[in-house]
């Protein structure tokens, strides 16, 4: 992968498809640029982090069933 790309006064370049490809960076991706020991410049795509964990399955059921919305937000407001 060696493809030149020229850069604008603005410092803005345009990455080559094929280095868009082989990150997998698409539209609002992120990316990071580090240097490394021998001073090459490397960039990498930033991955999202995880989603903390579901806890509606852990809650469901919680105030009872049968209760009311309004019996619900009494307890909530700690009517």
């Amino acid at each position: 992968m060696n493809a030149p790309t020229k850069v604008t006064e603005g410092g803005q370049v345009t990455l080559p498809q094929e280095v868009l490809d082989t990150l997998g960076i698409g539209p609002g991706s992120e990316v990071t640029f580090r240097r490394t020991a021998d001073g090459t410049v490397t960039m990498e795509r930033v991955r999202a982090k995880a989603l903390p964990p579901e806890r509606l399955p852990e809650l469901r059921g919680h105030a009872g069933p049968g209760l009311t919305t309004d019996e619900i937000m009494e307890m909530t407001r700690g009517d």
